[in-house]
């Protein structure tokens, strides 16, 4: 077999046989409740809606591709978020479909606001199925050839699960009456360790640990650097991804703002990638690409994955208050 095709099955193989893992996103800074619970409606507005999207491993087999939505809102000191994403990965079509609900409490930790700490916890329906049918088997190889009507002798309990799962998480913030700030967030889900296994036996989905910081630095009136460093790990797999963007703001005038994001990140032993984003007012558009360098490029060419985020925030008009003295009639 040539050495493209061979890593090509050994891939999907691996992929659908392994523990089952969490999906991961190059642009962790631009999906914030899938990254920690406690950040549901902690942003500078009243509603937020994020979309992600991913499509990667498109020169090695079927396209890995994941979609996410997000909305949540804050109330007083109150968070509250939903997400549900869509994955789907390899030639058995194997696909998770998760609905969560987060809820988050900010506590100021000093009067003047400068120092937050918030908790938050997260509960989701998570769904997996593969389509057997379209997997070939080394029982198919009758030692001359390759034959895939032939039985692949495999005793599947089932081929779908849905299992509940909870997580927790914690943020905490410190800004200055600047444009400086830095946040340092850590959570664990998965708690429960929900079994995904479609064999008789039990294949429990291993509890992940995240760990990140994030800060954003002004450097002058128009500059700004933003370096950040995200850590997860579960089970035998581990990931670090580190880099920093830095932001120009092209307008400060009232009704009009304008930046522009550009920045260099990477995944260690498996990829870098740019990126570049665009924010307007409280709209925001990013967009990434995954150049692979681990041992995947006989089949990857360099090429991993394409990632776009979007996000718009809804800021609800709140007029002043004005109190008005009315004279008396008879003056």
């Amino acid at each position: 077999m040539k050495p493209k095709v061979l890593t090509s099955v050994l891939f999907c193989f691996f992929w659908v046989f392994s523990y089952a893992q969490d999906i991961h996103w190059s642009q962790f800074n631009n999906n914030q409740i899938y990254q920690n619970p406690s950040q549901a409606g902690y942003f500078d507005g009243d509603y937020r809606f994020i979309g992600n999207y991913r499509d990667q491993w498109r020169s090695v087999t079927v396209p890995f591709s994941t979609f996410s939505t997000s909305f949540d809102a804050r109330y007083k000191k109150w968070g509250i978020g939903v997400l549900a994403f869509h994955d789907q990965a390899g030639d058995g079509k194997f696909r998770t479909i998760e609905i969560q609900g987060n809820i988050s409490r900010s506590i100021k930790l000093v009067k003047d606001s400068s120092q937050i700490l918030c908790f938050g916890l997260n509960f989701g329906m998570n769904h997996r199925q593969i389509n057997w049918d379209l997997l070939y088997f080394d029982n198919q190889y009758n030692g001359y050839i390759f034959d895939p009507s032939a039985p692949t002798n495999e005793n599947f309990q089932t081929a779908r699960k849905t299992n509940a799962n909870f997580g927790v998480g914690s943020l905490y913030e410190w800004n200055s009456k600047t444009r400086t700030k830095l946040q340092v967030g850590i959570g664990a889900f998965n708690l429960n360790q929900p079994d995904q296994g479609f064999y008789t036996e039990s294949i429990k989905r291993d509890i992940r640990f995240n760990g990140f910081a994030k800060a954003e630095l002004q450097i002058n009136p128009i500059w700004d650097i933003i370096p950040s460093i995200q850590y997860s790990q579960q089970g035998i797999y581990n990931e670090l991804i580190f880099g920093s963007s830095a932001r120009v703001h092209l307008t400060h005038k009232t009704q009009v703002y304008q930046a522009l994001y550009f920045g260099l990140w990477n995944r260690s032993k498996d990829a870098f990638y740019p990126s570049i984003g665009y924010e307007y007012n409280d709209f925001f558009v990013g967009l990434s690409y995954d150049i692979n360098y681990s041992k995947l490029v006989p089949a990857s060419n360099m090429r991993g994955g394409i990632e776009v985020a979007l996000r718009y925030v809804v800021k609800k008009f709140k007029p002043k208050r004005v109190i008005h003295r009315v004279c008396p009639d008879y003056i």
